[in-house]
């Protein structure tokens, strides 16, 4: 079963994944003080972390903020599906950018691979209501 998010979903989507990107960002620093070196950090890895962040906010504020009954559900399902294509496109990136690939980048890179699938799919949903009322 295909699912499309509502524009206010993606955008509390955007503003974890950004969440969880700027943690990312300050453990890094926190690591680099304290002489640790930073662990290999996959995309699956970011979409468990997100997934995870995903489960606490829905406990704590899923219904004042307006996100749908069954949303993990359906957050795992898209993930799921959309996870071969993310972690190709993210390899890509991290092995053509000269940026290193470091915890924040890597989630930055998923979430940015992430949204895009699931616009890309909402676009193909509607687009396929479309011909079907035609």
């Amino acid at each position: 079963m295909a699912i499309m998010l509502s524009g206010h979903v993606i955008g509390l989507l955007k503003e974890y994944m950004q969440d969880l990107v700027e943690q990312a960002r300050q453990e890094a620093s926190a690591q680099e003080r304290f002489g640790f070196a930073a662990t290999a950090y996959r995309p699956d890895h970011a979409i468990s972390d997100l997934l995870a962040l995903l489960d606490d906010r829905i406990e704590s504020e899923g219904m004042q903020v307006g996100l749908p009954q069954g949303f993990l559900h359906d957050m795992w399902s898209l993930c799921n599906d959309a996870s071969a294509q993310v972690t190709d496109r993210v390899y890509v990136e991290v092995n053509v950018g000269s940026e290193a690939g470091s915890k924040a980048r890597t989630r930055e890179l998923t979430y940015r691979a992430l949204v895009a699938f699931i616009e890309a799919r909402g676009r193909a949903l509607s687009q396929g209501e479309d011909e079907a009322e035609a």
